[in-house]
């Protein structure tokens, strides 16, 4: 423990040395960033006010767009105020706050889509049965079971992480603190404690990732029992939680599920689960989902709904 003060903060490498490239990217994230505010803050209050906040799906995708706000904005402001300045710094305290809230956030956001996974088995494998299974007191039960889930998986990472030893040099080839970077400017030899790692959170984004996998595959073999309308509606709503889950979990995986080390092109996926997945995940919420656009017309434009509704 004495080791890591002689660290009191981080130097990041960032995405580029190249000035004409952090400009370029400064307005990209920052267009990103207000975007993904916007589209989730969009869903997350039309729901709020409408009656769809009453359905299992729409309460699991409320939490959803809470979850993307928060996780992308563990790193993103940073990242858009570091392209502005040459020397990119971070304390020791905000890097370990950031594991945390990252993995938190992350895992959170992990297991609500495998709740939504859940209601679309129960909706079209079980109609009969699917307002008992989905009840709001199961619902409320499975948002919890996603924060505690997440605080399990996050609270080990963190762990091992503050109890790392710093003393030189401070450099994290990135551009946000996280483990595998941590690990090798750590004063230890780190090969058990990233098998530890990789053991613990690469195969916690494969076992889910398979989970729900299985989970779509039966949904999709079971809609050919469903009305051609029944298997539109159907299809249309699982569409968009697949697109979603191979955005988030591709890179993911890529990143956690291989031997504890770091490549340039980390940083590249790192963009797409941090910043890009959950920027568009309300259009690809929105685009496809008729009830969900029908909602924030009413919502958003009651007068011109009205005229709709009556011609």
């Amino acid at each position: 423990m004495k080791s890591q003060r002689n660290i009191s903060e981080f130097i990041l490498l960032g995405l580029s040395y190249d000035q004409n490239i952090q400009i370029f990217c400064f307005v990209l994230f920052l267009f990103c960033y207000v975007a993904l505010l916007a589209g989730n803050l969009l869903i997350l209050v039309s729901i709020r006010c409408s009656p769809l906040f009453h359905q299992p799906m729409y309460y699991f995708l409320s939490h959803l767009s809470t979850m993307d706000i928060c996780y992308t904005s563990t790193v993103t402001p940073k990242l858009i105020a570091d392209l502005l300045v040459e020397r990119k710094t971070i304390s020791y305290s905000n890097c370990m706050l950031q594991i945390f809230t990252m993995h938190f956030f992350g895992g959170t956001e992990i297991f609500i889509l495998t709740a939504m996974a859940f209601d679309r088995y129960a909706a079209i494998c079980k109609p009969l049965h699917y307002v008992i299974i989905m009840n709001r007191t199961r619902c409320h039960l499975l948002v919890l079971a996603a924060w505690a889930g997440a605080a399990v998986h996050a609270f080990p990472l963190f762990s091992t992480a503050i109890s790392l030893p710093f003393c030189g040099p401070n450099e994290i080839d990135h551009f946000f603190c996280d483990i595998f970077p941590l690990l090798k400017v750590a004063c230890t030899d780190t090969h058990i404690t990233g098998v530890l790692v990789v053991a613990f959170s690469g195969m916690l984004s494969l076992v889910t990732f398979i989970v729900l996998f299985v989970s779509y595959g039966i949904i999709l073999f079971t809609l050919r029992n469903l009305s051609a309308e029944g298997r539109r509606k159907a299809l249309s709503t699982c569409c968009s939680h697949i697109t979603v889950v191979i955005l988030f979990f591709g890179p993911v995986i890529f990143i956690y599920l291989r031997p504890p080390t770091t490549f340039p092109e980390d940083k590249i996926f790192a963009l797409f689960y941090t910043i890009i997945s959950p920027m568009f995940n309300p259009l690809i919420y929105t685009l496809r989902n008729s009830e969900m656009k029908k909602a924030m017309r009413k919502f958003w434009s009651p007068s011109l709904f009205s005229k709709e509704v009556h011609s």
